[in-house]
């Protein structure tokens, strides 16, 4: 008796607890829901900014009845991410993935896809992403595009180039294109242009010195394996790239054999380290230190 007031004891020390909405969700995937548990589903913030994300590139949203499943699927060359996607919206799905084989270009392929559950708050979604049945990018894109969504656009339509990276935002119309655009470039003061892989595929290109500030933003929230798709914003100067660090306090100099290497040292992103270079800071970083390339 003593052991099971205990319990409960516990449950409801831990039932007051305050966390933040969305961190302590877990899979529901083989738990049934009933159409009004459906009904009062919501998005966490964090998941809402990944499914954006999804949207913008490689989700979909197929209207079959009343409310809709968002839909998303990888190559299997591209499962890391694939998981990861899943495993943050496997909350709000019924059942796990499935293996699709494709024939694309006469080429068969092996792909990974899930659904969610069809919920109304996905529902408000399609509404807006798809006011007459073909997708879109929202009039409200400005709120709607979070660090976190456009990392996932980034992991799922962005492409490596040797400087800057393209963004295949092929499926939209060219003022879609400029609407997207202009968020990056009045949100995140990225500078970008609109290229043409087609006359009817537009596509945006980031230009290489804004890529260390998209890095700065999107980091946090990259996949390890989609990071190559950034690699030209560590290219200027190379990460291998040996330094020399002053401390203004110490009155002392380290070498490093890389950006890398100092970075791990002074317990900041390197990225911190190529902005320094790329924009000609004179400024001491944190007050206190210098950096100086060495050939």
């Amino acid at each position: 008796m003593k052991n099971n007031q205990q319990k409960m004891q516990n449950f409801s020390d831990n039932s007051k607890k305050l966390v933040v909405f969305g961190t302590n969700l877990t899979s529901t995937v083989g738990i049934k829901f009933t159409p009004e548990q459906l009904v009062m589903v919501q998005l966490a913030p964090y998941q809402y900014s990944v499914v954006i994300g999804l949207l913008l590139s490689d989700g979909w949203l197929m209207k079959r009845s009343k409310n809709v499943p968002l839909g998303f699927s990888q190559s299997a060359s591209h499962s890391e991410y694939f998981w990861f996607v899943f495993c943050s919206l496997s909350h709000y799905c019924s059942s796990f993935p499935i293996v699709r084989n494709r024939s694309r270009f006469g080429k068969e392929t092996i792909g990974l896809e899930f659904k969610t559950r069809s919920m109304a708050c996905l529902t408000k979604l399609r509404e807006l992403f798809y006011p007459n049945g073909i997708k879109i990018i929202p009039q409200n894109i400005y709120e709607l595009l979070t660090p976190i969504a456009l990392a996932h656009m980034i992991m799922g339509d962005g492409a490596v180039r040797s400087h800057g990276l393209i963004i295949c935002t092929d499926s939209y119309t060219v003022q879609d294109v400029v609407r997207l655009m202009n968020v990056l470039m009045i949100r995140y003061r990225l500078d970008c242009t609109c290229r043409f892989y087609s006359t009817t595929q537009p596509r945006i290109y980031i230009i290489q010195h804004s890529m260390p500030s998209l890095l700065n933003i999107v980091y946090p929230y990259m996949h390890p394996s989609m990071l190559y798709k950034l690699t030209s914003s560590l290219s200027i100067p190379s990460k291998h790239q040996k330094i020399e660090v002053f401390d203004l306090e110490e009155k002392t100099t380290i070498t490093y054999n890389s950006i890398g290497e100092a970075a791990k040292a002074l317990n900041c992103l390197h990225t911190v380290i190529v902005n320094y270079f790329t924009r000609n800071q004179k400024k001491p970083y944190k007050g206190r230190y210098t950096f100086k390339k060495i050939n």
